[in-house]
């Protein structure tokens, strides 16, 4: 299975295109959404083509594709005209014989992990600033990866996604 893994598109339909060309170029089978799908949220800058109900055709074109978790830009409203669950705000996803734990990141981020079992995975956005990191809780190592962010990068990095195939993490630049 090859999972496309994303964050934070924020109503940006030209990054949502770019985020659905790399799926198909890819021929992942799932994609993964980490929140924020749809509105930009008050602390950022309107996006690149911000235009949410094209994202939301872009989005429902691959309904049966997505797993999704709840971003906390995400609300009812959005449930409303999306055709795949969006509210939970976490999600497992069993592969390759790994345990990855998804959430958006502001309820459970690498500072305050959910209880995860030595080995496990934390997929998480919010922040914007890609990351890769293993976390020691404990006794246990968990490796917390932040894809970044689809349509609003920070701190100088770059429109992004990740492909997961196989156990290992591939870097997508979604970049003009």
């Amino acid at each position: 299975m090859k999972y496309l893994i994303a964050s934070d598109i924020h109503g940006s339909s030209l990054w949502c295109e770019k985020l659905i060309n790399a799926f198909s170029e890819l021929s992942a089978d799932r994609l993964i959404l980490l929140g924020d799908l749809l509105y930009h949220g008050p602390r950022n800058d309107l996006p690149d083509d911000y235009s949410p109900k094209n994202v939301i055709t872009m989005l429902n074109s691959l309904s049966d594709k997505i797993i999704a978790v709840r971003g906390n830009c995400d609300t009812e409203v959005d449930q409303m005209v999306l055709d795949f669950p969006i509210l939970s705000d976490s999600a497992w996803v069993c592969d390759f014989g790994q345990r990855i734990f998804c959430s958006h990141g502001h309820i459970f981020s690498p500072e305050k992990l959910p209880p995860l079992s030595d080995g496990d995975i934390f997929l998480s956005g919010h922040t914007h600033i890609p990351t890769d990191r293993i976390i020691l809780q404990g006794q246990k190592q968990i490796r917390c990866i932040n894809p970044g962010s689809v349509s609003i990068p920070k701190e100088a990095s770059k429109h992004r996604c990740l492909i997961w195939e196989n156990g290992v993490f591939t870097e997508i630049l979604l970049d003009l």
